[in-house]
């Protein structure tokens, strides 16, 4: 039997590579003679790099850029092939994200996302793609991606003619914006956001008041980044022409969403999809007779939007059975397996051995549901 394994990451536990070699050494154990396929995949979010530079043969380049308070961090971007070119793949939680600061120490009114402009800036000088893929997720930052533009060479000023300083705060002070110079730098290259969210800009499903508070954020914060994120958009529109405040996902990332679409003409899509176009993976679910899946947590979210739910609804359409093994579940999926590491060893394993609790569960999957898989539906 042919078995795809395609999990996402195990968040605080396992990537998403190493749930698969979990997955799959545990598979084997029970069916030594099946031929099984690891796909590692992400939706945008943390993950994404290692997971397109993984199943496109890509390299990995490091870069000495400034961490969400200006503090230097070592961060890694990726060159992979592309139709019209090389394609950069930039994940902005390497240089901008919240793992970056220990809790103490988050306050999205003061983080930036130059960090992330100064990677993307140190791919197309180096690597001139012909597109770059900017992963959006896991930020500190609530700067509407202001950062980011001024490390490309955008001019965002105050009512004194001055460059405004980093933070989400210091979007209420901008008065002009000028990306005359950030406009030749980008020229001629094709942007894509690539997030899992849909988060508008501003409102009671922003950027701030959804996200403000797992970022440090007080109460009075999330008020105050909310009106100085809607100002900057407004400023935006006035000086770039574009309006961002309710383009779908344009509050992912504490707004980078907004920025990269006014600066760079950046078109938004969805993480999985972007992942499961770039390996190919409604091609390998049709060669496929299982397809494994799973996550740290399967939850509501999951079904939407993410990579339980894009690997599932492609396994569907193929005909093909599924089964979804993760480590704790909060729903059911109708048609399919899940098998949960919590429910199946209790939460110590599950959290302090993870990698083998992962490998003995997907053996006593293979031992046990794929006959009954063989005839089951996927999920509807």
């Amino acid at each position: 039997m042919r078995v795809l394994v395609a999990p996402d990451k195990f968040r605080g536990t396992l990537t998403a590579a190493e749930a698969a070699e979990a997955i799959a050494q545990g598979w084997r154990r029970a069916r030594p003679d099946d031929e099984i396929e690891e796909v590692p995949m992400a939706d945008g979010g943390e993950g994404t790099l290692e997971a397109l530079v993984t199943a496109l043969g890509g390299e990995l380049r490091t870069v000495r850029v400034s961490g969400p308070l200006g503090d230097p961090v070592v961060a890694a971007y990726g060159v992979v092939p592309g139709p019209r070119g090389p394609v950069a793949v930039i994940e902005m939680a390497r240089a901008s994200g919240l793992a970056l600061l220990a809790p103490e120490r988050r306050d999205p009114t003061r983080t930036t996302t130059r960090g992330t402009g100064e990677l993307i800036r140190a791919a197309l000088e180096r690597d001139r793609p012909a597109e770059v893929l900017v992963c959006i997720g896991g930020s500190a930052t609530n700067d509407g991606g202001a950062g980011m533009a001024q490390a490309l060479g955008a001019r965002l000023l105050d009512a004194e003619g001055r460059e405004i300083g980093p933070g989400g705060a210091a979007l209420l002070r901008l008065a002009r914006v000028d990306a005359t110079e950030l406009g030749r730098l980008v020229r001629g290259v094709r942007f894509v956001a690539v997030t899992d969210v849909d988060n508008p800009l501003v409102g009671p499903s922003g950027a701030s008041a959804v996200y403000g508070p797992q970022k440090g954020a007080s109460p009075e914060d999330v008020v105050l980044l909310d009106r100085a994120l809607a100002h900057y958009a407004a400023v935006l529109h006035r000086d770039l022409g574009i309006d961002v405040r309710d383009v779908p996902g344009a509050g992912a990332a504490g707004g980078l969403g907004a920025g990269l679409v006014a600066f760079l003409g950046a078109h938004v899509r969805r993480g999985v999809e972007v992942v499961m176009e770039a390996v190919r993976l409604r091609e390998r679910i049709a060669a496929a007779d299982l397809v494994v899946t799973g996550e740290g947590s399967l939850d509501a979210q999951s079904l939407r939007g993410k990579v339980v739910a894009g690997v599932l609804g492609a396994a569907r359409e193929a005909g093909v059975p599924a089964l979804v093994l993760c480590g704790r579940a909060s729903v059911e999926v109708p048609g399919v397996r899940v098998a949960s590491l919590v429910a199946r060893f209790g939460e110590e394993r599950a959290m302090g051995d993870a990698w083998a609790a992962l490998a003995d569960l997907a053996a006593e999957a293979a031992a046990e549901v794929v006959a009954g898989l063989e005839t089951s539906p996927p999920a509807p």
